[in-house]
């Protein structure tokens, strides 16, 4: 008879906590033919503060609205991706190139003490794999669409390299890009940008307002040579301290934000084919993000989301 007892006990346990599941994990967005459960905005809240370890000290509900904003663009672009790929699948050898670019950027040196800091961190490695293969998808999208109109003056970033040659200045940068509906707005957003990152550090305010691709990583950029800057940005990060970020830079599309996280001089002899070779990476991959942005807002446009 006790043991009968115990067991219904056992089972009502068990059908509570179901039950507060059901609950707690509810449909909250509905994107066409997707949607976001509570529980999804929860993962997505766990992983941006684990790639972003700075964000823990910010308001728990103000990154779950950024969560859930995150989702939302993961979703669409996800959509897009299917109408746009058969079975799309990116090779093990250049997710394993990507992983180690986000991994490397928050300190950790393998992919086994990623690992651990992820499940430490209460995320799913096999959905972090996921998040980075739409990323990555999407990119080759944005690639396929638009590398026809790159434009990349490579006699322009001769001059520049050849005119550096003596030493290499480098910066580590972060980024929120961003956009007005109309110049009149420009002021009153930056002020507003501004007292977010006075607050609440860069990180949180590229996950806040940068639509760019690196928001999700608090805006972070690998170091940039000075000779891959173009003269307008070169000017407004020329003279900013460590943690000094510029003022709104006019770019295709819209506005950047830079921030300096470091600065390095070395003295060497530039090899100026591997050099021009990285320059024009950075510049295809800039106006790539800029059509990204572009066509990413063209496109949320035409999809039905609805907030329940």
């Amino acid at each position: 008879m006790f043991k009968i007892k115990i067991l219904i006990i056992l089972i009502t346990i068990i059908l509570s906590n179901n039950h507060t599941l059901s609950i707690e994990n509810k449909i909250v967005v509905k994107i066409d033919n997707q949607i976001i459960t509570s529980l999804d905005i929860s993962n997505e809240y766990k992983y941006l503060i684990a790639l972003n370890p700075s964000l823990k000290n910010s308001k728990k509900e103000d990154l779950i609205k950024l969560s859930k904003r995150s989702i939302i663009q993961e979703k669409i672009k996800k959509i897009e991706i299917k109408k746009n790929f058969n079975n799309p699948k990116i090779p093990q050898n250049f997710l394993e190139q990507i992983l180690q670019n986000v991994y490397s950027k928050i300190g950790i040196d393998n992919l086994d003490d990623f690992k651990a800091y992820l499940a430490a961190n209460e995320v799913d490695f096999e959905s972090v794999k996921n998040k980075l293969e739409i990323e990555s998808l999407w990119n080759e999208l944005i690639f396929i669409k638009f590398s026809t109109k790159i434009k990349i003056d490579e006699k322009k970033i001769r001059t520049r390299i050849n005119k550096n040659n003596k030493f290499l200045k480098s910066y580590l940068l972060s980024e929120i890009s961003f956009g007005v509906p109309s110049l009149n707005d420009l002021d009153n957003k930056f002020l507003e940008i501004t007292n977010v990152i006075n607050k609440k550090g860069f990180d949180f305010a590229a996950l806040k307002y940068s639509v760019s691709p690196t928001a999700n990583l608090g805006g972070k950029l690998n170091w940039i040579s000075e000779s891959s800057l173009n003269e307008n940005i070169k000017k407004e990060i020329n003279d900013l301290q460590i943690n000094g970020f510029t003022k709104p830079i006019v770019v295709p599309g819209g506005f950047l934000i830079l921030q300096v996280n470091d600065i390095r001089n070395e003295k060497i002899e530039i090899d100026i084919e591997k050099e021009l070779k990285k320059i024009k990476n950075y510049e295809k991959n800039n106006q790539l993000n800029q059509y990204s942005k572009m066509y990413f807002n063209k496109i949320k446009k035409n999809v039905e989301i609805d907030e329940l």
